[in-house]
């Protein structure tokens, strides 16, 4: 089941859910059970090939499990590692408009541009090209592309793995302000390696042989 809404808490739920790329294969999340039900900063650790972005593509419905049932309602989007990977157009504002789903007066468009590249730090970059951005400033670009879609829900597959410290540091402030927004919060999903990123979540979880531990405060966490 995979509702698209906008507005509202998205609501993601996993039961028993198993996925391996091969039927030969032992599955790379296995009976795998949680749910996210509330907006804040979510963020799952482990270690590589523990199955993090897969699990993303089974939120996303990229891939369907083989075992086990997944709902999902959430407008969701998605940040991958390498930003270069889904930026298309020359400049900020060339790429912020082709994610406008709306029916918007210029006017209106002027102002939502004006308004995600504020929310993520890069007010003023409408007419800058897109080359000339460092890897961090394309990463809350991509950040900007989601919201200026009325995504509810983003999906973060490790997307500081590529960035300096200095970069990676925007970014999680980025997404730490958007989902603390009082008003309209935001719910993300950030997938990491990096412990050291995971005192910025809301609730931390570990995926390990399949499976996802309980989400725990970032201050009480302990790996499995």
């Amino acid at each position: 089941m995979r509702d698209f809404f906008e507005n509202e808490i998205p609501h993601i739920h996993f039961k028993d859910v198993s996925f391996s790329y091969s039927e030969k294969k032992e599955n790379l999340i296995f009976k795998c059970n949680f749910s996210i039900n509330n907006s804040g900063f979510w963020m799952v650790v482990g270690n590589n090939g523990s199955g993090k972005s897969t699990l993303l593509k089974l939120v996303n419905g990229l891939i369907k499990p083989k075992n086990g049932i997944v709902k999902c309602k959430a407008n969701i989007g998605m940040v991958f590692q390498n930003p270069d990977h889904q930026i298309l157009m020359p400049n900020c504002k060339s790429e912020l408009l082709i994610h406008i789903n709306q029916n918007l007066s210029h006017d209106e468009i002027t102002w939502k541009i004006e308004s995600v590249l504020d929310q993520v730090g890069l007010t003023g970059f409408e007419k800058r090209p897109v080359h000339t951005l460092s890897g961090g400033q394309k990463q809350r670009l991509t950040i900007a592309c989601a919201l200026i879609s009325n995504k509810n829900f983003i999906l973060l597959d490790e997307p500081t793995a590529l960035l300096d410290k200095t970069s990676q540091l925007k970014v999680l402030n980025t997404i730490k302000n958007l989902t603390s927004d009082q008003k309209n919060p935001l719910t993300a999903l950030w997938i990491t390696h990096r412990y050291e990123e995971l005192s910025y979540a809301d609730a931390v979880a570990e995926l390990k042989n399949g499976n996802l531990s309980n989400w725990q405060e970032p201050s009480k966490f302990q790996y499995i």
